[in-house]
This record gives structure tokens, C-alpha cells and sequence, in this order.
């Protein structure tokens, strides 16, 4: 019962967001979902994008429940995206920038 109130309150918040960002943007034309849940988890993309149509945001849910990289339908009109995003890639060239360490890079 608590995980799915924590979803749920994810989404919600989510979608909050999208919709102060997209207000403060004047619009958008594409929304992109990255990351763990961004990537995998086609049930809260949709959650989060339900009711944003006013926005122009529509889903097409086969390419959704694929991790397609578009799943946005194509009447939408907001390009949605699904990218695929190294997070501990990002988080360690982070740290090692702001502790001044140098990046080997592996041959």
C-alpha cells in the first residue's frame, strides 16, 4: 500500500512540474524521459503524462511499452522521448570534477 502511494506521489509531483516548467517556458516541444524509472518504467510514464494533453502531450502506448525512443503519438504536439542515460558515469565524472581529480579514460 505505501509503495503505491509513493508512486503515486511521484507522479503527481512529476506531472506538477512538467506543467510550472512548461507554464515558465511559454511551452515545449519535446519532454524527455531519462533514467532509471525514465527508461523503465512505461506504467509511471504514462501515469505522469495522463492529463497533459491540454499541454499537447499524447502517448502511443505500444511504443511506450516498448522503451521505444519516441512515444509520443503522432498526432501529438510535443515530441516525448526515452533516452538512455549512464547515471553512475555522470555521477562519478560530478565528483571527480568537483574534487579536482583527473579522468583516466579507458583504452
Amino acid at each position: 500500500m505505501r509503495a503505491a502511494e509513493a508512486v503515486a506521489l511521484f507522479c503527481y509531483q512529476v506531472k506538477k512540474w512538467i506543467g510550472a516548467f512548461t507554464a515558465a517556458l511559454g511551452g515545449i516541444e519535446t519532454l524527455v524521459f531519462a533514467g532509471g524509472i525514465g527508461e523503465n518504467a512505461p506504467a509511471v510514464r504514462t501515469r505522469i503524462c495522463d492529463g497533459l494533453g491540454f499541454i499537447g502531450i499524447e502517448l502511443e502506448e505500444k511504443d511506450n511499452a516498448a522503451n521505444s525512443g519516441v512515444i509520443s503519438a503522432a498526432s501529438s504536439r510535443v515530441v516525448v522521448r526515452v533516452i538512455h542515460t549512464d547515471e553512475e558515469q555522470i555521477i562519478a565524472k560530478t565528483v571527480c570534477q568537483v574534487l579536482g581529480l583527473a579522468i583516466r579514460r579507458s583504452p
